[in-house]
This record gives C-alpha cells, structure tokens and sequence, in this order.
C-alpha cells in the first residue's frame, strides 16, 4: 500500500476543487485564505529511538532465549541492526509511530508549524492584515487555523475551533476535500462581512500549498 503524502492525499481534481473554493472566497474579500497540507509538522525522532529501542530489545530478547538460553553474546549482536531496523520501520509506518508520540507534544508541534509557516508563506504581509493559514498536518491527525491580527480583532477565536472540527470530522469520515471546502467557504463568509473586497484587491497568496 503506498504511503499517503501531502501531495498524493487530494486527486488532482479535488486540489482543483480547493483552489476554485479559495478564489470564490476571496473574491468576495480583501481577506488571504492559504489552505496548506504537510506529511508532518516535525519529525520525532525521540519516537523513532524510544520505539527503535524497545522493539529492538524485545525482539533480541526472544531471539537470544531461543537460540541461546538468554545469552548476552546472542543478544548483543542481534540488538543493534534490529534497533536500525525498527527506526526505519517506524520512519515509514506514520500510524505506528504516532502511537509513540504524546498528544500534547503532538499539538504543540502543529501550532509550532503553523506559526513558522505563516510567516515563511508570507501571510503577515496582506496589505490589511487578513491572512487565514489552514494547516492540516497528516502524521498527527490535526489541523490548526492561524488568522492575522487584522481579523481576530473582529472574530472569536471560537469560530476556528468550530472550523477545525469540521474540517478533522470530514478526514475522519472520508469526506476530507468537501470539509475543507465548506470551511474555506465559511471563512470567505466571515471575511466578507468584515473585510470586504476592495476594486483594487489582487490575489496575493497561493491557494494551494502541498509540502
């Protein structure tokens, strides 16, 4: 089974699907909306040599009672090749390594990425301050919605918690292109009644960003 990537998690024409709903939202508004996938928001590698470690040992364990009676000079030489194979393991097995990794570290992680990506992508620089980050990290099953100062002087923050959850409710039931396109079209109805389009407005951001 081929391994789900940020660039393979949208048919090409649901990625069509999401720009066309960002460009409909943001002709309505001088708001910014960036929708943006990633594989992972860091990489864990505490996970991979905890989990590395551990199966390693256990494996070895087995292998030296088996073939040697609990011997040390079975174990020893088992250990480290078997520890190098479970890291790749769980390097290329996302469901298995994320059952290493604690939620809380999960989540701060994703809000990490999202900051960091907010101002690599250049949402900070909207001439209104009304750029809408979307992220949504596949390894941990979260995504995270990062609005600039311009908006949420005007809108709760409850309203992207609302937004996360219908978004991360549609993944989970497979209906994950037409969840994120209902919330990026609630947030152009947001931005419309707030931000208004202007006759010079010009589509400043990508509408799609796969990394």
């Amino acid at each position: 089974m081929m391994k789900m990537t940020a660039r393979t998690f949208f048919t090409e024409e649901e990625k069509h699907r999401i720009e066309m709903a960002v460009q409909e939202a943001e002709s309505r508004t001088s708001g910014e909306i960036v929708p943006m996938l990633v594989d992972a928001s860091y990489d864990y590698p505490r996970a991979e040599i905890v989990g590395g470690g551990i199966f390693a040992t256990a494996t070895a364990g087995l292998i030296a009672w088996w073939l040697g009676h609990s011997s040390m000079w079975v174990f020893l030489p088992m250990f480290l090749p078997l520890y190098f194979l479970f890291k790749l393991i769980l390097r290329q097995s996302p469901g298995l390594k994320r059952r290493l990794i604690h939620p809380d570290e999960m989540a701060a992680e994703v809000e990490e990425k999202a900051l960091l990506s907010f101002y690599e992508q250049g949402l900070q620089h909207t001439r209104d301050q009304t750029g809408v980050l979307i992220l949504i990290s596949l390894l941990e099953h979260r995504v995270f919605v990062l609005a600039d100062r311009g908006i949420n002087q005007r809108v709760p923050p409850e309203t992207w918690d609302e937004m996360v959850r219908t978004i991360t409710l549609g993944i989970r039931d497979g209906h994950a292109c037409e969840a994120l396109c209902a919330a990026i079209r609630h947030c152009g109805d947001l931005l419309e009644e707030q931000f208004p389009r202007k006759a010079d407005d010009t589509d400043e951001l990508p509408n799609l960003i796969l990394e």
